[in-house]
């Protein structure tokens, strides 16, 4: 009989012996062949795989361990005997496995790894990922992609799954999928990894289901050209303690207000130490308030009262995240056929609230104040709210003014200070993006224009409806928020071309 040498291993720990070098050698090929020649690769449907949705197990709603089955595109927890994918897999002969957590792949109930290269695409569609040359081109080319389904999508001009009543936040979302910066900053994961936060802080799950949500809007190998915000909305649900929900219709303005601020504060981000929330959107402006008398008072005592100290002019300094401009009362005359018509303004008439000249009356329960505001530094990109609705005790109404505005070129120069107006380079902007409110206060719907950078053109969203639309068509919708990119140089205004 021969003896089997066995041969030892210094880097075994424990002096654990291995298993003899031919067998060992042998045994290993065996397993990587087992692993690499799965015979049931071509059961795989990729057309019913989704990733959008929490990763839950669908039978125990457990999040540890859960693996998706990649023939019904069904969650199940475990792989191991008697666990619910193991079950899954015997009952229904549904062999291919993906662990969602280590993105590996599995064959049940055989129980063993598959390494394939023709199942990356899968795996980058759970996970895509960005190279630094592949962000810095994304402006620079209009290319089609074609998805798995067949159907053909610009990434980044992707629709939203309008699940219940989040349209609100769905238009939110891709506004600011549509910031440039602000888009670089978050599909590089690396960015913003090792943020530290407090034990127990839930408020970075938004930052990094905005981070998920933004790799999956500019995925050029998408299987579908719609994307599911499912898992985003679940932490604004969360983050917010249920003031923004899913089934819920609610407010854009009272959203993109939250989640900027938000964001802000998860990103590690005080009123002193910036965020790139803050080096994007914000500017400065100086406030002038001076507190009125009650008007029903005697003229005798609103003249002893004005000379007070506490009813002298008082200035202040404050930052902003975007400007909320006020639209003139919309009057209800009738034309000869008795309609009614809609009043029109021109944006540069309610801009001029921060002219530093303007004086304009704020109420609140018990004291009046007459405010003006003067800009002193203005933002990369500049958030235009503008007010349609008026809350009283008993409901909402909704001003249906058009704002007439140019789509480029809008310069602000002059509602800067003097000496602002010398320190900023920059002040003329051009328009990114336009969210716009239809229909009634409480039950409207919302839709929003994109510029494209890549091709210049403007493309209109509503959930996972995508349009081209002319830019002159934009102007003749009711805006409620709209962002603008400022003008940095000649190169860039005339590529960006609207």
């Amino acid at each position: 009989m021969v003896s089997l040498k066995r041969e030892r291993n210094p880097e075994l720990e424990d002096g654990e012996d291995e298993v003899p070098a031919k067998a060992g050698r042998s045994q290993d090929v065996a397993e990587d062949l087992r692993s690499r020649h799965c015979p049931y690769l071509d059961t795989i449907n990729r057309s019913v795989l989704d990733f959008d949705f929490e990763k839950l197990c669908s039978i125990s709603l457990s999040h540890i361990n859960v693996y998706a089955c990649l023939i019904c595109g069904k969650y199940f927890q475990g792989r191991g005997l008697k666990s619910h994918a193991y079950t899954h897999s015997v009952q229904f002969t549904h062999h291919v496995f993906l662990n969602l957590h280590t993105l590996k792949f599995y064959c049940l109930p055989d129980n063993y790894e598959i390494i394939d290269s023709s199942l990356e695409d899968i795996t980058y569609v759970l996970k895509p990922t960005f190279t630094k040359q592949h962000i810095a081109n994304l402006d620079k080319q209009g290319k089609l992609y074609r998805a798995y389904d067949g159907t053909t999508y610009l990434p980044g001009i992707v629709g939203l799954n309008n699940i219940k009543a989040n349209d609100y936040a769905n238009v939110v979302l891709q506004a600011l999928s549509n910031v440039p910066p602000l888009r670089n900053y978050f599909l590089e994961e690396e960015n913003y990894k090792s943020i530290k936060r407090p034990p127990g802080d839930i408020m970075f799950l938004l930052v990094q289901r905005f981070g998920e949500l933004m790799r999956k809007l500019w995925n050029p190998r998408n299987f579908k050209a719609h994307v599911s915000p499912h898992e985003m909305l679940q932490a604004v649900v969360l983050c917010s303690k249920k003031n923004f929900q899913i089934t819920k219709q609610g407010d854009a303005v009272d959203f993109l207000s939250w989640f900027l601020n938000a964001l802000h504060g998860a990103l590690g981000g005080t009123k002193k130490k910036p965020s790139i929330i803050t080096q994007a959107f914000q500017g400065s402006m100086r406030i002038f308030s001076k507190k009125l008398p009650h008007p029903d008072l005697p003229a005798e005592e609103k003249e002893a009262l004005l000379a007070n100290e506490e009813y002298q002019e008082k200035m202040s300094e404050s930052t902003f995240l975007y400007l909320t401009l006020d639209l003139p009362t919309a009057p209800l005359y009738k034309d000869e056929k008795e309609q009614l018509i809609i009043p029109q303004v021109p944006l540069f008439n309610i801009l001029g609230k921060f002219n530093g000249i303007t004086e304009k009356e704020y109420k609140t329960y018990k004291e009046n104040f007459l405010k003006k505001f003067h800009l002193t530094k203005l933002p990369p990109y500049l958030i235009f709210c503008i007010k349609r609705f008026t809350k009283n005790n008993f409901f909402v109404e909704k001003n249906p003014t058009i704002v007439n505005f140019p789509i480029t070129n809008v310069d602000l120069r002059e509602y800067l200070t003097e000496e602002a107006q010398v320190t900023e380079k920059h002040t003329t902007y051009d328009l990114v993006a336009n969210v716009v409110h239809d229909g009634k206060p409480n039950e409207g719907a919302y839709r929003i224009h994109v510029l494209h950078h890549g091709t210049g053109k403007w493309y209109e969203l509503q959930d996972l409806q995508v349009t081209d639309i002319l830019p002159q068509m934009i102007t003749l919708s009711e805006a409620y928020i709209q962002i603008w990119k400022r003008q940095e140089s000649e190169e860039e205004n005339s590529h960006m071309g609207a």
